[in-house]
């Protein structure tokens, strides 16, 4: 692929024409709904339709909140026929970080996450950057389009949550792309959508989890059973990083017959995303980045490595999974 951002910005636009009906897939976070936003707003009137199309379970507040304050339309993929769409276009994630994702010829591919091998007309996958907002960024930059507030507060919200407030993987290009839209957003409307990340509903989960706690060492340990959304186990996975003492967070749950698992750590210890990877890659969807990783693990999968799945069994299936890597 060339290098140049303004030619990336003409490969990009090459695979669209005016007849097209286009369809954009997200694994619906704040900088795959801004990225989605962006890539609509560089074909607005080049195409004929556009869709975003969400392949998860919008329950997160924040996300709820990006909807509703940014008026973003997302139709989830079981509603969508994806024969009605000539265009499908992949954003802040891969075809195979999913199995909602495959079976789909794409057009685009554009993520910051670890490439895997894709033969696509438009591929731009940069895993040196931390987010994919800060991609999106740089095709409106190219395009000379000032993005409006909402697209502006969007991005930027995109940027600061991938990156952890820049805690986390960041590059010069972050930066620069987050200076720019510091001038277009909406601060007081980003902090707003930041500060929801609760829903009462949670509120229980956390009780459970504060009383269900495993300590060893420094890590600590929670399996919450089955959850009403995944999404908890990544609120207090990042709740349980706060405590002073603890270097690793591991929080799991069941959610629709799979096994979710969620690592957190300080940044100054083993990769969270390469352990997820080598302990359940073979399982199912697992990797991440340093400090944070995730795994999906199939029951089916589960069943066949223990020997029940109670909640217990599962929790020491964890445990000693993982402090066999760690405790090394």
């Amino acid at each position: 692929m060339t290098t140049t951002s303004s030619d990336r910005l003409h490969d990009l636009l090459d695979q669209f024409s005016g007849a097209d009906h286009v369809l954009i897939l997200i694994n619906a976070d704040p900088d795959a709904i801004a990225s989605a936003m962006a890539l609509e707003r560089l074909l607005h009137r080049r195409v004929t339709r556009i869709n975003i199309s969400n392949i998860n379970t919008i329950t997160r507040p924040d996300n709820m909140a990006m909807m509703q304050l940014f008026d973003v339309t997302l139709i989830h993929i079981s509603k969508i026929d994806p024969h009605l769409y000539n265009k499908v276009a992949i954003l802040d994630s891969q075809p195979d970080h999913n199995d909602s994702f495959k079976g789909l010829d794409y057009t685009v591919i554009i993520d910051h996450h670890e490439p895997g091998k894709y033969k696509a007309p438009f591929v731009d996958i940069r895993p040196n950057y931390g987010a994919t907002s800060s991609i999106m960024t740089e095709y409106l930059k190219s395009a000379k389009i000032k993005p409006s507030e909402r697209l502006a507060t969007a991005l930027f919200h995109g940027i600061k949550t991938d990156t952890s407030n820049f805690e986390r993987m960041a590059t010069n290009a972050d930066i620069r792309a987050f200076q720019f839209l510091f001038r277009h957003a909406n601060i007081h409307l980003a902090r707003r959508i930041e500060q929801v990340d609760l829903r009462i509903g949670f509120l229980d989960y956390f009780k459970k989890a504060i009383e269900g706690k495993i300590i060893d060492d420094s890590r600590i340990f929670i399996h919450l059973g089955n959850v009403e959304n995944p999404d908890i186990c990544v609120l207090i996975g990042d709740f349980f990083m706060r405590v002073n003492t603890v270097t690793w967070s591991i929080v799991s749950g069941m959610y629709e017959e799979r096994l979710i698992i969620i690592l957190r750590n300080d940044g100054l210890q083993k990769d969270a995303g390469k352990l997820a990877s080598r302990l359940f890659g073979t399982m199912g969807s697992a990797g991440g980045h340093k400090s944070m990783a995730r795994a999906e693990i199939p029951m089916e999968k589960l069943r066949q490595d223990t020997e029940n799945t109670e909640k217990e069994t599962i929790r020491k299936w964890i445990f000693d999974k993982i402090n066999g890597i760690l405790a090394k």
